[in-house]
């Protein structure tokens, strides 16, 4: 079985790269999804955030409020380090626990997590090989600012934000062994998807 990290920086379209992949026959996660469902009510990860960060973070059905989370962690205190020491082992936990069940299956498939921080989590080490997913800086704003409908002016400092807790994306590039250049049309896109699904399954 081959085990994929696809990574790159916030709005760089790698969540429109993952189910390319998908369409050519690989199994995706998304570690957004699984930190999703590990923030329930229940959850010991819940449990642990509420205790670091404060009811004040909760909506009135005791779900967690994401912005206010992000607020929190992203804010004055620079508290991301902290959430993410909560979050990080979980998550890997959890994947790594989905990619064994997809390799018991079947030995021959090709298990791809999707994720924005592997590099920065230390967690690049579990996969045959990563994948980097690049963009130019104006197409991220431009991406945020359509995908929370906010000003052109709030995207640029929310991406600032976001960028500012990961990995330089030259940096991430070097780390890569395999970069997409998702910047061009979503043909270009999948031309390049299809060569190196092609590479890594020959």
């Amino acid at each position: 079985m081959l085990k994929l990290g696809l990574t790159g920086g916030i709005a760089s379209g790698k969540s429109v790269v993952g189910e390319m992949f998908v369409k050519l026959g690989a199994h995706l996660i998304q570690s957004d999804t699984v930190a999703h469902s590990l923030r329930e009510p229940g959850q010991p990860v819940y449990e642990k955030i509420i205790a670091a960060f404060g009811p004040e973070i909760l909506n009135p059905d005791k779900t967690i409020n994401r912005t206010k989370l992000a607020e929190a962690a992203f804010g004055a205190e620079h508290r991301v380090q902290e959430l993410n020491a909560i979050v990080h082992p979980a998550v890997i936990a959890y994947e790594n626990k989905w990619m064994d069940e997809i390799g018991a299956r079947d030995t021959r498939a090709v298990a791809i997590v999707e994720a924005a921080l592997i590099l920065e989590a230390g967690a690049a080490d579990r996969f045959d090989d990563l994948i980097v997913v690049t963009c130019r800086e104006e197409q991220r704003v431009e991406r945020v600012a359509k995908r929370l409908g906010i000003s052109r002016e709030a995207a640029q400092a929310e991406v600032a934000r976001r960028m500012a807790a990961q990995w330089p994306e030259e940096k991430k590039i070097k780390a890569a062994d395999f970069v997409i250049d998702n910047s061009g049309t979503l043909q270009d896109t999948d031309r390049q998807v299809r060569e190196i699904y092609s590479k890594i399954t020959r």
